[in-house]
């Protein structure tokens, strides 16, 4: 008698490791986006070095750090993009649609409980609210939301996939991953909302002078900048206009997170 194939038997049933681990890759990368963009940007509950006392005299050690994290979940991202253009032939195999989606998921949730672990419980750089006397009730309550819940479903999803034919299908699966990682990922770039400092970047041969003319025509208000005076932390809430340096010498005005960090070539 031959035996049945078991629903959870699918990845070996002729779906190449590329779309597996492209699964993996871009719902890992659109964890760390989701995290980004929601919990650093719009609720701004914390950032990634919000626990080290040390970097959160520094708001540049902040926006750097950012910056360099959302640079990694863009090279998770397109390792992952890479991965599912190279299974690109597997698209239309019936099941290719769930068990992508199901690996997206189960990636999804294991950067969440990668991240609560390693950043919350190991090395205390942040937890999810820096805010409140209880960390430990929104940790677990993110934990389990956002990484056992995602975690768990990918897998149900992937042990309940069957395959009812050999026959193929427009594959609309891989798609709508891909619109997702592409509209998500520059979503990260975006300044936070209400956020009334700017990072200024000025060129070189820029005087002190020169920049504080700029600083005058803004209207803001100087709340830190480094050794060289070639970068500076502005506050513009008074109603001020940050693009007037740029008629006093700035090379860069951003307070999006990845710019600053990306675009931050200063010491710390």
């Amino acid at each position: 008698m031959t035996a049945a194939i078991r629903p959870d038997e699918t990845e070996k049933q002729g779906f190449p490791a590329t779309l597996i681990w492209a699964g993996y890759a871009l719902g890992f990368a659109l964890g760390g986006f989701f995290d980004g963009i929601l919990l650093h940007q719009i609720l701004q509950w914390h950032h990634l070095l919000s626990g080290i006392e040390e970097a959160r005299q520094d708001i540049r050690v902040l926006i750097l750090t950012d910056g360099l994290f959302h640079a990694l979940m863009y090279v998770i991202a397109a390792a992952g993009l890479w991965l599912l253009w190279r299974s690109r032939r597997s698209f239309a195999a019936h099941g290719a649609d769930r068990l992508l989606f199901a690996n997206a998921m189960i990636g999804f949730g294991v950067w969440h409980i990668l991240d609560s672990v390693l950043s919350h419980w190991i090395l205390g750089i942040h937890r999810i609210r820096m805010d409140v006397e209880n960390q430990l009730f929104w940790d677990l309550l993110w934990f389990a939301a956002f990484g056992l819940l995602p975690l768990a479903l990918g897998l149900l999803m992937r042990r309940s996939s069957k395959r009812s034919g050999s026959g193929r299908r427009t594959p609309g699966g891989p798609v709508a991953l891909a619109l997702a990682t592409f509209i998500t990922a520059p979503l990260a770039a975006l300044p936070a909302p209400d956020d009334d400092t700017v990072m200024i970047v000025f060129r070189p041969d820029v005087s002190v002078a020169g920049a504080m003319a700029g600083l005058e025509a803004s209207r803001g208000r100087l709340i830190w900048s480094d050794a060289s005076d070639t970068v500076w932390a502005v506050d513009i809430s008074g109603g001020g206009d940050a693009n007037q340096f740029y008629a006093h010498g700035a090379l860069l005005i951003s307070n999006s997170i990845l710019r600053g960090g990306c675009f931050n070539w200063t010491r710390i």
